[in-house]
């Protein structure tokens, strides 16, 4: 049975926190809800919803590169979202990073996120190939 596998892209603000950028278990690539902030924490596209989700899908490539994967091994997206305001917009980045098919995806309403100022958190899975 194989073991889990952390993934972590070479991000130092995981190593103080208490989960992983994503774990991997045989093909499967379980990739933590991630928001929108650079190397220091600090929030990337304050009050723009779609900003934040462009930048969120380049950390999940970024990790599924760190794995040899792409962002065609996604199989499922959670978008957490804590205002509707501008969210059909995000669907444009969709269309940016999916141009081969959408995968399966849930949108939730939330109250708010942990991060202050994130509009959207999303976490993903991905299936890889066996080689990957």
């Amino acid at each position: 049975m194989p073991s889990l596998e952390i993934v972590n892209p070479g991000w130092p603000r995981y190593e103080r926190y208490t989960f992983s950028p994503a774990v991997r278990k045989g093909n499967l690539l379980f990739i933590s809800g991630l928001t929108a902030t650079d190397e220091e924490g600090n929030l990337i596209g304050e009050g723009d919803i779609v900003a934040q989700t462009r930048h969120i899908f380049g950390q999940i490539e970024e990790i599924l590169r760190a794995v040899g994967g792409s962002l065609d091994d996604i199989v499922k997206t959670v978008d957490y979202i804590v205002t509707t305001e501008n969210y059909r917009d995000t669907a444009g980045v969709r269309r940016e990073v999916f141009p081969h098919g959408f995968p399966a995806a849930t949108g939730i309403v939330v109250k708010e996120l942990l991060r202050p100022g994130a509009l959207i958190e999303i976490d993903a899975v991905a299936v890889l190939d066996d080689d990957g």
